[in-house]
């Protein structure tokens, strides 16, 4: 054996060494504590623990009452935990967090009416803890199994199932089972509930057994995840023993070797790997790998002190904390209010499990065995060197809108708060500020004092350069017949002025309407949403005439088959002159009714008789097609109703003689 190749991920993983920690402080805590069958799967760490005074039991039938009872990294079906608290017994639970997600999977499942499917080993604690958590779980250890079941009644195939796996389940085996279920069934949701930590350990195992003569694998005989290694190299390597600890390592056998490779499992303490590797490497005349191996090990028994800055492994996500990876002894935990300076924001959102994530050391507490750690203050210092950068370089950046302040308001960007006044706040003055508050904004840095952590921004100034931008690419496109979408910006007596992204144009009173009105409105408030089209631009005075009727309507064409000479007509006065009356048949055609034709007897002027807005039947009398003009009466109506009049007095005359008669 001339060299030796080093798996870097080796020894406990997050959940069995909290585990492990948990169970050591309950030690320290006193007497009177248990723990419900062997806290991980390896014989050393369980009488370790027994000789520091955590005795196992097997059942809670066991206890006396009130013993503090830790559970097993593996977990425990609902109903033991339930007959330990008729018991009285103080749960300390260190099941592993991967663990506890399966377990609530399969009770989700289960609400909404679909079947859980757990892919693993039968007999093995953390399915049969999973298998607890629901009534009618089905459980299969491999395909030939899962085969067997779906060919004994197609109508398996239609089941509504939700496919879970055993931690420490092999890739391979999921994928296989996974593509079975695809290909025969209809109603199916998989979640790969592998534990990451127990993925990338199998892949470095393929990876080094793939290079070596030999290979060693440490870890507990009863270890799923350690059995599954030494299954995985056996598959590579043609030469791999598996032992539990160093006085069984085949060292003469080794001898024959070049190359040897080491990797553990999960429940393997590092002190015994320690050994191990120190074993071998006595018998070797040169040493090397992928990783300095007793270097990771001194690493895993460091401690961590207030204000370091430290980068690990995102292990699980939970609805209070996100859960660190720190290789070190104490676990670390971030708590959701040090995580974001955003109270909106989503755990899910910011991180994943198996993300790489670097973070501030906030607090250290050895006696329990964790430190607090925070994203957000480190993510604050590296902001400030952001914010020094932006003000430079003059780019724009993004925060959220937290308070009014006297003068203007303050925005949060990436945890610094930044002073806006009033006057680069974007809004026109004396506006309302608190319109702008928990809104996302984009502004410009305009000065720093970080001595006295002082921060002014401009939310002014981005709008102007966007309004700029889109100023000069309008102004590159546009052309007549052109239409907008844009908003309202101010009303005058002769037009609207409207912003069609970055430029305003105006709509003449004339162009707002094909009615007659008198103020534009009567047809837009400021505000608005309308869509307009170019009348007409020129370039060089930046001047835009816009319209808003729509010209693809011709009202002379509507009125011209609608009505005809002879028709009586609901018209509405909308202008008195001193000759008469102009009234809308139509919008956007008017007829005349002169002053003649205006009443039955003569008038001075039309508004004896008639005013704007007023409502009235006319009678049309003549239509103008070429110059579109139309003569309306209404003393035409007024006759024809003294006609009537008369002919029905004179039928009434008649009708009374031949009674008479």
């Amino acid at each position: 054996m001339k060299t030796i190749l080093l798996a870097k991920s080796a020894g406990f993983c997050y959940g069995v060494r909290r585990a492990v920690d948990l169970a050591e402080h309950a030690a320290k805590d006193g007497p009177n504590c248990v723990m419900l069958g062997p806290i991980i799967h390896n014989a050393h760490v369980v009488e370790d623990l027994a000789r520091q005074g955590v005795q196992r039991i097997d059942s809670p039938e066991e206890l006396r009452g009130g013993e503090r009872v830790i559970i097993r990294s593996h977990g425990e079906a609902r109903g033991v935990l339930e007959r330990l608290q008729e018991k009285n017994a103080q749960i300390i639970n260190s099941t592993c967090p991967k663990v506890l997600r399966i377990q609530k999977l399969v009770q989700d499942a289960e609400k909404e009416g679909r079947i859980p499917l757990i892919i693993g080993e039968i007999q093995h604690p953390e399915v049969l803890g999973v298998a607890g958590w629901c009534r009618n779980p089905l459980i299969f250890q491999g395909p030939e199994s899962l085969k067997n079941w779906l060919k004994a009644d197609p109508g398996r195939a239609s089941l509504p199932l939700s496919v879970v796996s055993q931690t420490t389940c092999t890739q391979k085996l999921f994928e296989i089972c996974t593509e079975i279920l695809k290909k025969e069934c209809t109603n199916l949701k998989i979640f790969d509930t592998i534990c990451d930590a127990t993925y990338k350990r199998q892949s470095e195992a393929a990876e080094i057994a793939a290079k070596v003569d030999a290979i060693i694998v440490v870890g507990d005989r009863q270890s799923a995840n350690t059995r599954h290694l030494t299954e995985i190299c056996s598959g590579i390597c043609p030469a791999v023993f598996q032992i539990e600890r160093a006085d069984e390592l085949p060292l003469e056998d080794l001898k024959r070797y070049d190359t040897v490779g080491l990797t553990a499992g999960a429940s393997t303490p590092a002190r015994i790997i320690k050994e191990v590797y120190t074993t071998m490497s006595e018998e070797t005349i040169v040493t090397g790998g992928t990783e300095d191996f007793a270097k990771m090990l001194e690493e895993s028994f460091k401690t961590l002190n207030t204000g370091d800055k430290v980068t690990g492994i995102v292990t699980a996500i939970t609805p209070t904390e996100i859960q660190v990876d720190l290789g070190t002894k104490q676990a670390g935990y971030i708590p959701l209010s040090e995580l974001s300076d955003d109270p909106a924001a989503k755990p899910e959102d910011i991180v994943k499990v198996g993300d790489e994530i670097e973070t501030y050391v906030v607090r250290v507490n050895d006696v329990e065995g964790y430190a607090t750690l925070s994203k957000k203050r480190l993510d604050t210092v590296k902001m400030w060197e952001t914010i020094e950068e932006a003000k430079d370089e003059k780019t724009t950046l993004e925060g959220v809108v937290t308070e009014e302040n006297k003068g203007g308001i303050v925005v949060s960007v990436k945890g610094i708060r930044v002073f806006v006044p009033a006057s680069q706040s974007g809004l026109p003055r004396n506006a309302d500020m608190s319109e702008l508050l928990k809104q996302k904004v984009q502004l410009r840095i305009t000065e720093v004092n970080r001595a006295r952590r002082r921060v002014v921004g401009s939310i002014r100034a981005v709008q102007y350069e966007a309004r700029q931008a889109a100023a000069e690419a309008i102004w590159a496109e546009i052309e007549p017949g052109k239409k907008y979408t844009g908003t309202v910006k101010s009303l005058t007596s002769y037009g609207a002025f409207v912003d069609i992204g970055g430029v305003d144009g105006m709509v003449h009173i004339s162009e707002l309407s094909w009615s007659r009105i008198k103020h534009p409105s009567e047809v837009v408030s400021v505000g608005d949403q309308v869509e307009v089209y170019v009348i007409s631009a020129d370039k060089e005075k930046h001047k835009i005439s816009l319209g808003l009727k729509d010209r693809s309507i011709d009202p002379w064409d509507k009125f011209i088959s609608t009505y005809h000479v002879g028709d009586v007509a609901s018209v509405k006065i909308v202008k008195l002159m001193t000759f008469g009356a102009f009234a809308e048949v139509v919008p956007g055609v008017d007829g005349l009714i002169h002053i003649s034709q205006i009443a039955d007897r003569r008038i001075d002027k039309p508004s004896d008789v008639l005013s704007e807005g007023q409502t009235v039947d006319a009678k049309i009398i003549a239509i103008d097609e070429e110059n579109k003009k139309i003569s309306l009466s209404i003393r035409a109506l007024l006759q024809s109703d003294e006609q009537d009049a008369a002919e029905e007095a004179a039928d009434a005359e008649d009708a009374e003689a031949q009674d008479a008669e």
